[in-house]
């Protein structure tokens, strides 16, 4: 942060100074105790686990100061605020902040891919400007205050992530870094354990809108159902992207050739040949959001083209390891993303067997043996030669699929120790492997282990 102070902090949260000095200096937010040092502000947010309020004095032993919803009086030299909700109050101070830079910010969510279209937009824009995009995974209610905590006044537009697991996060997070233009990259199942429904999570991510100003435009998947059904809700103006014949920003003639996905962009008038070095339809669904934002900032098409050939990003990784080719997407996992992986994996192009690698799909409720079914279902259906899995509802993803796919090989492990072991001697050269699952399954360790 810069240009803050302790009375920039009281001004943001109403808070009540206890003790030290009103004029000091802040430059940083910290949740962390461990890393709190000069012109530091610590804060103590109350988990299901942990009350870190126990660390307030620790946190404090190298300078900088804390905030507290927990203590009524105070003494020292080290400032600290009483606030009636440290997590609230960092969340005011990080709007606070915003609100003093006058860069242009979109914001991003979705069900799946948002990461994704994250860095696609941030790389696309990065042919034109200074981009402050979020870091890591921290789309939080808490991470976003961390990510705008980054923010200077170097930077000319930013690139944000919103996640969201419960009723009202989006809406909050929108309030925090008013967003000038919004991206849904769509709406699938994840978190429906607490929403209850699609259509629940549907509203949630299109409240977006909320923080945008009148002007503020909505760039929305057109090719997905629920978006489609609740376009009613949808209260801003809005643009499609997508497949779809009616999508404002469209793409046809997609195709992989030599690990690389070819598509033709279509815009009003214009027509124009992409290339993305990453594969599968829905990252060309990613890259059409990035070139609508960076047409919508000014972006030149060439340079457009130029970064999104030159793309990488986090996830899908693709590894040619001893001859055989893994595509490591183990980091997350939804019924649509898992579809998506095995598309890749049944499209890929090599003489060899095709292998899939996954673990349950977790967070999905009730309902959850009938989208691991569901998948099998797909997987199926499509060019797979076989299926090794652990955890316990992945035993339906073999049960369906080999209901479609008689000959598909299935093997069921124990451990990932015992899948490691088994698929570091049975695969060979001109093979191709997929690990996918949700991240808690921690199949990232197979794909280490292969590497």
């Amino acid at each position: 942060m810069e240009h803050m102070t302790i009375q920039d902090i009281l001004a943001a949260t109403g808070g009540t100074l206890l003790c030290g000095d009103a004029s000091m200096p802040i430059n940083r937010l910290s949740t962390d105790s461990r890393d709190v040092g000069p012109h530091t502000l610590f804060v103590p947010i109350v988990g299901e686990r942990v009350n870190a309020h126990k660390f307030v004095e620790s946190a404090l032993k190298d300078g900088g100061a804390s905030l507290t919803q927990e203590h009524e009086q105070a003494e020292g030299p080290h400032p600290i605020i009483k606030v009636p909700d440290t997590l609230k109050a960092m969340q005011q101070i990080a709007s606070f902040y915003r609100n003093k830079m006058s860069l242009p910010i979109i914001g991003i969510t979705g069900s799946v891919g948002k990461t994704t279209t994250r860095e696609m937009i941030a790389h696309v824009l990065k042919g034109k400007y200074r981009v402050f995009e979020t870091v890591g995974n921290q789309n939080s209610q808490v991470g976003v205050p961390l990510t705008l905590d980054r923010l200077t006044s170097r930077d000319q537009i930013g690139v944000l992530e919103m996640g969201m697991s419960e009723p009202g996060q989006i809406t909050i997070l929108g309030e925090i870094i008013r967003p000038n233009a919004a991206v849904v990259t769509n709406v699938g199942v994840s978190h429906i354990e607490q929403m209850g429904s699609r259509d629940n999570i549907c509203r949630e991510k299109l409240d977006i809108q909320n923080g945008l100003p009148e002007n503020g435009v909505l760039y929305l998947n057109g090719d997905n159902d629920m978006i489609r059904k609740h376009i009613g809700y949808v209260t801003h103006p809005y643009e499609f992207f997508g497949f779809s014949k009616d999508c404002s920003y469209r793409a046809e003639d997609s195709k992989e050739i030599n690990g690389q996905t070819h598509f033709t962009f279509v815009h009003e008038d214009m027509r124009e040949p992409v290339i993305l070095n990453v594969l599968g339809n829905h990252n060309v669904s990613n890259a059409l959001a990035a070139i609508a934002l960076g047409l919508a900032y000014d972006v030149p098409m060439e340079t457009i083209k130029r970064q999104l050939a030159t793309f990488s990003g986090q996830r899908q990784n693709i590894l040619k390891i001893h001859g055989y080719t893994v595509i490591d997407d183990a980091y997350n996992a939804s019924p649509d993303s898992m579809k998506a992986g095995l598309k890749i994996l049944s499209d890929y192009q090599d003489s060899g067997r095709k292998v899939a690698v996954l673990s349950d799909m977790l967070e999905l409720g009730p309902d959850s043996p009938d989208y691991h079914r569901e998948v099998g279902e797909f997987l199926g259906t499509a060019d797979i030669t076989d299926l090794y899995i652990t955890g316990t509802l992945s035993k339906e993803y073999a049960e369906a699929a080999q209901k479609k796919n008689l000959s598909l090989k299935t093997k069921w492990f124990s451990s990932n120790d015992e899948l490691i072991s088994y698929l570091k001697d049975y695969l060979k050269e001109h093979d191709v492997v997929l690990i996918k699952a949700s991240n808690g399954m921690k199949l990232y360790e197979v794909a280490k282990a292969l590497e």
